[in-house]
């Protein structure tokens, strides 16, 4: 696997599902991991488990809505680690629903939680990726936004597809800093994906029909290995694009 021994990496989102995928794998590959979360306790719990395997880890609290919290979390992490490498930008709230029952407050959250953090948080670990020669930046993005029936995804469909548009364009302005920006759409056996399955199984069932390798990803070794395998030197030449972790259900073409 990579070997990511001296580089830093902060992960919102990271006290459960996904995130929490991806910090285990990260920290695996030898990165020093900041994981930030809403609730301290879970954060907290999955960096104990890094450092109990071995690893080196810090857990904040940290709303992604609060411009604040954000600038905390960065400067934590440079002072706790001494810079900053690798960026993920997991944490989103979702707002689902039909347009006429999605509400102003939760695409309002949805907005602040998923394109607003994000290029809140890009741009506060651009300065420092810039002067330790480069980074790798991962936004998260999803299928929803590419449904042929929109029906019920519009809104999330919206900031996810605002989040990919980030991307583009933070890859074109600091490709020259060696900073590459990649977004992620990721299918992972994560609580809130289990939860839909709970709450829609019949779309659900049709939803694992459409699913080539017929599973739903595995968070660390399916979901964080991937991420460990993109910020290695094997792929330094891939940029600004949107790379489905699905088992080839999307076509993002």
């Amino acid at each position: 696997m990579t070997d990511l021994s001296g580089k830093v990496a902060l992960i919102t989102g990271a006290g459960q599902g996904v995130g929490q995928g991806i910090a285990f794998a990260l920290a695996g590959a030898g990165a020093s991991v900041v994981l930030a979360g809403r609730t301290l306790e879970k954060v907290q719990k999955s960096a104990d488990d890094i450092i109990k395997r071995g690893g080196k880890a810090m857990a904040l609290a940290c709303n992604v809505k609060a411009a604040d919290d954000l600038a905390q979390a960065v400067d934590a992490t440079v002072k706790e680690f001494g810079g900053l490498d690798i960026l993920v930008n997991n944490a989103q709230e979702v707002p689902l629903g039909t347009l006429d029952k999605v509400t102003d407050a939760a695409f309002t959250a949805g907005f602040e939680s998923g394109p607003l953090a994000t290029m809140r948080l890009m741009k506060l670990a651009h300065p420092h990726m810039k002067a330790r020669g480069g980074g790798t930046i991962f936004n998260f993005a999803s299928s929803a936004g590419i449904r042929w029936d929109m029906s019920g995804y519009g809104a999330y469909g919206a900031v996810k597809q605002a989040i990919r548009s980030l991307t583009r364009a933070a890859a074109a302005e600091w490709g020259p800093d060696n900073i590459r920006v990649l977004t992620i759409a990721p299918h992972a056996e994560s609580p809130g994906l289990k939860g839909w399955f709970e709450a829609n199984p019949e779309e659900a069932a049709a939803f694992f029909r459409t699913i080539p390798l017929g599973r739903i990803g595995r968070l660390e070794e399916d979901i964080g290995r991937a991420i460990v395998a993109l910020c290695g030197t094997d792929l330094s030449y891939l940029t600004g694009a949107t790379i489905p972790l699905d088992g080839g259900q999307a076509n993002f073409d």
